[in-house]
């Protein structure tokens, strides 16, 4: 049986459709720009991982980007929100029988090898794993099975997201553990920070 495995959600990179938050302040040039490196980022960090890697497209595949044909498996998103996308993605590689699955996005320039590596390491003995992210959301979310209320009645991209699926959690009697909390960029605010971090 089929073990381990990780689905990247992406979007595909357009003027004025990626990081739309940040684009409000920067422009959707300079958001873009920054969304490319996101994408380069998250590609390094995830294409040598030992395990199967889904990448799941907004709008569409494309064959030839930063996400290698060798490396990746390639699906599109299904959903009219954030939480049935993943929801559907989560649902879809299950059925291909894995047992452990980790879900991220590609807004996290701190995310590593070693991080997402620790979400498998602790699943075995917990029902989820969840990466905090600074602003109240979550950066990595894994389990060992389908919970679907986990996807729903969740105030999606506010700074509610991880205290409402912990209630999920805890309302499930499901064991979970925390991996460090680290910084997603979704604002001008996130990208200075990054930027502070790194001069």
């Amino acid at each position: 049986m089929k073990k381990e495995a990780l689905i990247i959600l992406t979007k595909n990179p357009k003027a004025g459709k990626a990081k739309t938050r940040l684009a409000a302040t920067i422009g959707d040039e300079r958001a873009l720009a920054v969304y490319h490196q996101l994408l380069l980022h998250t590609a390094s960090v995830t294409k040598c991982l030992p395990i199967d890697k889904f990448v799941f497209y907004s709008d569409y595949m494309v064959h030839e980007d930063v996400w290698e044909n060798k490396c990746f498996h390639k699906e599109i998103q299904h959903g009219a929100d954030l939480g049935e996308r993943m929801k559907n993605a989560f649902t879809s590689v299950f059925q291909k029988g894995y047992t452990r699955i980790a879900i991220i996005g590609t807004d996290c320039p701190e995310l590593n090898e070693e991080l997402i590596t620790s979400a498998f390491f602790l699943l075995p003995e917990n029902d989820i794993v969840i990466g905090p992210a600074e602003d109240g959301g979550y950066y990595l979310l894994a389990m060992t099975h389908l919970h679907m209320k986990l996807f729903t009645n969740i105030q999606w991209s506010t700074s509610h997201v991880l205290m409402e699926t912990v209630q999920i959690c805890n309302t499930l009697e499901l064991k979970y553990q925390f991996l460090p909390v680290l910084n997603d960029i979704d604002e001008e605010n996130d990208l200075l920070k990054f930027n502070l971090k790194n001069k």
